[in-house]
């Protein structure tokens, strides 16, 4: 695939991206475009390396070494074409995930991987510009109808393979806007959304029905959807968020994260907030290490915080692999973001913004409203078990100033009321919903996928659950399936 030669010859580039000093005065894509023939030389770096373990990487199973090599050929439509085998919506991939293929690549063991998720990215942008993304609907309908709640990755992905079956499938979204994790969970310089809208007009033209601000189990009923579908999806995300109970959590000024990005959104997409949970003038910390708490320190260099330092409770991640991270699994190992970048460059004299085996203790304001945040350090160690275990370091305390304080410690799983109670749904021991082998919960005609069924993951393992579901929900309608999919039980 590529170029026999082609990973010794040239080597791993990215497009550049636009100077901080320019990206923070907007929301906009952070990144320059990438030319066509610079494109075409990273295609040439993938390596007949015989088993391919990007494949297996990617949990979607994406056919990267034939689109790669297409790539590199000059041949879009035929890479286009291999691409939309496995994976519904390669704009989605290509920009917010965080790319298991290239962490799997064969040349990640001693180089610098195949720029997979770039060319991913490219191929379908290449599409769109050229005309090729079409209305695509069934030629035969079933006459079977489907729901879908909620529209993020796995609903979408669940609705987009349901109507290539030729079932009729209506969408439900509470919000406002449809898209889910996709509209209100990734800021728009991650992800613009007008993106995400021209994947939904297509969708629609295809035929696939979508309804906002419908609540199923409050202002629409669970009833009547088992009376009118002969099949039920559930894709409601895992959107409880992790709390934190110290002293002082009370005060005015604490937020979660999910409360605080969707509200900037919305500013971005012209609507009016009221009271907006804003950044401007203030000392910002933001708890937890993850995307979210990335994203949340990306919009508060945005909003003109006057500093911003992001905590972490566990320790810091090691710059390469260890022995206990071998290749081709995925490695837990520092990365920096755009927006770590920005913060550093802009609020803290180019200085790491973050901190690691921080445990926040209380919070201590002025009439009502927090103005700091008390921690002490951690030392962890590990246990005759093996597993790791946290002790406080004694004389660490220390205190950081706190206007506004955004958790953004993860999920816990999907919200227990609503639809999940009415319809007595059994939970596994994380609180997620229980499904079988058919992705068919404890009730007989109603399915579950993504996050509420997998617990808080990527965009990516989401949309191989809505394709793995929707396969499932084929197979119970009609006796049978030709939906691709990876068996993930």
């Amino acid at each position: 695939m590529g170029k026999p030669t082609g990973f010794k010859e040239f080597v791993r580039e990215m497009p550049t991206r636009r100077s901080v000093e320019l990206r923070v005065m907007d929301y906009s894509d952070v990144y320059n475009p990438m030319p066509e023939d610079k494109l075409r030389t990273q295609g040439a770096r993938c390596m007949d390396c015989g088993v391919p373990y990007c494949n297996n990487g990617c949990p979607l199973g994406n056919i990267i070494p034939e689109f790669n090599d297409f790539v590199y050929r000059g041949r879009f439509r035929d890479a286009l074409d291999v691409l939309l085998k496995t994976n519904n919506f390669p704009e989605f991939t290509g920009q917010v995930c965080p790319a298991p293929c290239e962490e799997a690549c064969t040349l990640n063991i001693w180089k610098t991987p195949v720029t997979i998720k770039l060319i991913e990215w490219n191929i379908i942008n290449h599409a769109w510009k050229n005309g090729w993304m079409t209305p695509r609907p069934p030629s035969i309908r079933t006459g079977k109808k489907v729901a879908v709640i909620g529209s993020g990755p796995a609903g979408l992905a669940t609705a987009a393979q349901l109507n290539k079956a030729g079932h009729w499938v209506t969408v439900f979204e509470r919000a406002d806007r449809i898209g889910g994790l996709l509209t209100y969970g990734i800021p728009n310089f991650k992800l613009e959304k007008w993106v995400v809208d021209r994947r939904i007009k297509l969708m629609e033209s295809e035929g696939i029905k979508f309804l906002t601000n419908a609540n199923v189990g409050f202002n629409v009923k669970i009833d009547d959807l088992r009376r009118e579908f002969d099949a039920i999806c559930i894709c409601i995300g895992s959107t409880t968020p992790r709390d934190l109970p110290v002293p002082g959590r009370e005060l005015s000024g604490i937020h979660f994260a999910m409360d605080f990005l969707p509200q900037q959104t919305q500013k971005v997409l012209g609507d009016e907030v009221r009271d907006q949970i804003s950044a401007q003038g203030k000392h910002v910390v933001v708890i937890g290490g993850g995307d979210t708490g990335a994203d949340c320190v990306g919009t508060s260099v945005r909003q003109g915080a006057k500093s911003v330092r992001q905590i972490e409770l566990l320790p810091k991640p090691p710059a390469d692999r260890t022995p206990d991270m071998p290749w081709p699994y995925w490695p837990m190992i520092l990365r920096v973001s755009t927006s770590h970048e920005e913060a550093a460059d802009r609020l803290n004299n180019r200085q790491e913004i973050r901190d690691w085996s921080i445990n926040t203790k209380r919070f201590s304001g002025e009439n009502g409203v927090v103005k700091k945040l008390h921690a002490i350090r951690l030392e962890w160690t590990k246990g005759p078990d093996g597993r790791m275990n946290m002790t406080e370091v004694p004389g660490s305390d220390f205190e950081l100033d706190c206007d506004l304080c955004l958790l953004a410690m993860g999920f816990v799983g999907p919200e227990k009321g609503g639809l999940i109670e009415q319809l007595g749904l059994k939970l596994d021991p994380r609180g997620n919903i229980l499904v079988n082998d058919k992705y068919e919960t404890s009730t007989e005609g109603v399915f579950a996928a993504g996050d509420a069924r997998r617990g808080q993951s990527l965009v990516v393992w989401a949309l191989s659950e809505g394709r793995c579901a929707a396969a499932k929900i084929d197979e119970f309608l009609m006796g049978r399936t030709d939906l691709p999919h990876l068996k993930l039980f």
